[in-house]
């Protein structure tokens, strides 16, 4: 029988993680295979063409367009600095009409149909580093690599800004606990906060103040949100939002308790390197902001770290992801095979979902997610 359920978050304390590490051009690869790596370093590098800036010289000077490689001082390939003098037209043997370069660059064409100059500006320096703390397995000639890793992994269900690191700090006393502006301060400088069920604004523009890498938390006010970037968050990918930190939610939006697990397995982690990345896409092609916390450069791997990841069973953790139970966290008791009649008449299968606090509740498949581990 096929599995029908919404696939959920992964929240586990080994797995094998690899990250392709893509230049957006092709350029130089900087490491190779078997070669170790943190966060920070550089695995491949290019230039990014400069800006074309269009100049009408043969309108500048009055000339006809078909006379314009007669008076240019510079030829197509040419260096060229800003407000340098790149053409130039005599009369009468004592006026002279000067066109100057409008930026720092090269000189990308000479049209005589136009009279036009493209000038090409200078490139500018890509680099790509590993965001893992791992080894290199993969080298793509030209264009990357790929970082590897063992680690504790945690995805969340949205987020914001881009790819960080930094040391993970427990703020919070439980998984309950508003994450509020006054349990930040400067011992969070370059850490990765982690909060119970909710951050509010001002805790999130403290943190920026005081140099934190990222926050955890459970949940997030939408309209904080809004607020917070000056715009409506829309269908397109988050991450690259430039913050100051990065901002990983796991449960949802408004005030969610972190799952236990999730905030236990966080806490186990405490004073170690975390890598974190707040991209999120709902579209096609599913991206999950993340927490990585490396546990090993070795090529050695675990046999368990690698999982198959299952349909739902007895003893599932699961979280229901509609009204009336939304949000809450439970394990599956009971998968009864018939299709069940539901308040709205339709006909679904469902199961029976045991909460934290021992209620029990049956509940479509459709409206949990599992949480795999």
């Amino acid at each position: 029988m096929g599995h029908a359920y919404t696939p959920g978050l992964k929240v586990t304390d080994r797995t094998v993680i690899s990250k392709e590490r893509i230049l957006p051009l092709k350029g130089d690869v900087m490491v190779k295979v078997g070669d170790k790596v943190s966060p920070d370093t550089v695995v491949a590098r290019t230039l990014l063409p400069g800006s074309v800036e269009p100049i009408n010289v043969a309108n500048k000077l009055g000339i006809p367009p078909e006379d314009i490689e007669m008076v240019m001082k510079k030829k197509v390939g040419d260096p060229i600095e800003e407000g340098e003098e790149i053409a130039l037209v005599t009369t009468l043997f004592i006026f002279k009409n000067r066109c100057h370069a409008t930026c720092k660059g090269t000189i990308e064409s000479i049209s005589s149909i136009t009279g036009q100059v493209l000038q090409r500006g200078e490139p500018s320096p890509v680099e790509v580093k590993a965001y893992l703390e791992g080894e290199v397995t993969e080298v793509i000639p030209e264009e990357g690599v790929v970082v590897t890793c063992d680690a504790a992994f945690v995805q969340g269900i949205f987020g914001i800004g881009g790819e960080s690191f930094g040391t993970i700090k427990i703020a919070t006393p439980d998984n309950q606990t508003v994450l509020s502006d006054d349990l930040i301060d400067d011992s969070l400088k370059d850490h990765v906060v982690v909060g119970g069920s909710l951050v509010t604004a001002e805790a999130l523009k403290k943190a920026i103040q005081v140099g934190a890498r990222g926050i955890v938390v459970g949940g997030f006010d939408d309209k904080d949100l809004r607020g917070f970037l000056g715009y409506d968050i829309g269908v397109a990918i988050t991450g690259s939002e430039d913050i100051g930190l990065t901002l990983v939610v796991t449960e949802g939006f408004g005030q969610i308790d972190m799952a236990r697990k999730t905030y236990d397995l966080l806490k186990q982690h405490e004073g170690e390197m975390a890598c974190i990345n707040g991209a999120t896409q709902i579209r096609a092609g599913v991206i999950r902001p993340e927490l990585v916390i490396p546990r090993s450069v070795s090529t050695e791997r675990d046999s368990q770290t690698a999982q198959e990841i299952s349909g739902l069973t007895i003893g599932s953790p699961v979280r229901v992801i509609r009204h009336p139970h939304f949000g809450r966290l439970g394990n599956v008791t009971d998968l009864p095979s018939p299709l069940q009649v539901l308040e709205s008449e339709s006909k679904a299968r469902v199961l029976e979902v045991k909460f934290e606090n021992g209620d029990k509740a049956i509940v479509p498949r459709a409206n949990v997610e599992m949480i795999e581990g």
